[in-house]
């Protein structure tokens, strides 16, 4: 007999032998059973156990977060105005302490609250004399404006027929003359809203002038509430959380000053309509980051082009891209880098998300709120 048709001797055929067995095969297969039941998360690649562990930990975030934006939802105006309070105490508070050293506590969170009221509604005063002033020119140049880009628009490159933006023009005073009834109701049905905002800005105003009295009273008060064993943790976590969102006030403040500064310039150069109204709109729209200030920019592209022509909008659409740099590239690192670390996509997409949750509201709020937690977490997690 040849070596290959051997039979297998010795231990190895033993071993094969009991292993064809069914009772062995039995109890091979219940070991690995056991085997697995006592081990099952050996099996597991411990990539797949980690992305497992990150995801529930997300989705449990991501509930807590839609459920506070649920609850802020119901309580709207109360959630607005304790923030916008806390705003204006970021921003007097080292006023008062400044002015505390020359009088009392009292009269100088008074003379900084007042004297703030005063100088915004000088400004809204000033803001709306300069636009009554300008009505009656503005008409002018505005009609004047829409001849010209009618005629812009019928030569090359858009070759558009005269026609057609004859026809749009007739079409959009047909529809306001039809919807007026409609327009002016929804107008006055608006009347609901400014009293809900007065409301609101008595609210923050009310929250304000406790905050910057005794704010930090008012938070020993709670801390001393806490259990023993919590107090640590939640008083490292308020402060960072304070000393972020006060940065980040206090940055976006100087921020939005000075592309108004910039932008206030450039139009009283380029005379172009509405110079003041449309830098105070510029100062409000930066409190948005990254779309803020191109959208207000757009809408003074608008007027300079209708009011000044196409070559002076050119410029004013030019002075966008400038002033662009200037803020992401010079201003937001040099004033937000030490308050707000956050990467500008993670900006971005805050601020869309905040939008989509609650409109113009939700992108306002959505980047400090995603600065202080961050802040919060990073602290907790140093210790």
């Amino acid at each position: 007999m040849s070596s290959t048709s051997r039979p297998p001797h010795g231990r190895p055929a033993r071993r094969a032998a009991r292993a064809g067995r069914p009772g062995h095969r039995a109890r091979a297969a219940a070991s690995l059973r056991a085997a697995a039941r006592r081990g099952g998360a050996d099996l597991v690649h411990p990539g797949l156990r980690l992305v497992a562990a990150y995801a529930w930990r997300l989705l449990v975030v991501g509930a807590l977060v839609y459920a506070a934006f649920k609850v802020l939802g119901r309580f709207e105006l109360v959630a607005v105005a304790v923030f916008l309070g806390l705003v204006v105490t970021a921003l007097l508070r080292p006023l008062a302490d400044l002015l505390e050293r020359l009088v009392p506590r009292p009269l100088a969170v008074a003379v900084a609250l007042i004297g703030s009221i005063v100088v915004v509604l000088g400004l809204l005063a000033l803001v709306g004399s300069v636009a009554a002033a300008e009505a009656g020119r503005l008409v002018g140049e505005f009609r004047g404006g829409v001849g010209r880009i009618s005629r812009w628009l019928e030569q090359p490159p858009f070759r558009i027929k005269h026609g057609t933006l004859q026809g749009l023009h007739e079409r959009i005073s047909t529809f306001v003359a039809t919807h007026r009834g409609a327009l002016i109701s929804r107008a006055l049905s608006g009347a609901n809203r400014v009293v809900e905002a007065l409301t609101g800005a008595a609210l923050a105003l009310f929250c304000s002038v406790f905050f910057i009295y005794g704010g930090d009273r008012m938070w020993l008060w709670f801390h001393a509430q806490l259990p023993e064993t919590a107090r640590s943790p939640w008083d490292r976590a308020a402060r960072a959380a304070w000393s972020t969102f006060a940065g980040y006030t206090r940055g976006i403040i100087i921020v939005a000053a000075s592309n108004a500064t910039l932008v206030g310039i450039a139009l009283f150069l380029l005379r172009v309509p509405l110079a003041l109204p449309l830098t105070v709109l510029v100062f409000f729209a930066t409190f948005i980051p990254l779309i803020g200030a191109p959208i207000a920019l757009a809408v003074a592209t608008v007027v300079a082009l209708a009011g000044r022509g196409p070559v002076i909008a050119a410029a004013v659409l030019v002075l966008i891209v400038v002033i662009g740099q200037i803020e992401g590239h010079v201003l937001h690192p040099l004033v937000m880098s030490w308050a707000v670390q956050l990467h500008p996509v993670v900006v971005a997409i805050s601020v869309i998300g905040g939008s989509l949750v609650a409109g113009v509201i939700g992108a306002i709020v959505a980047v400090p709120m995603v600065s202080v937690v961050w802040s919060v977490v990073r602290t907790l997690r140093e210790d």
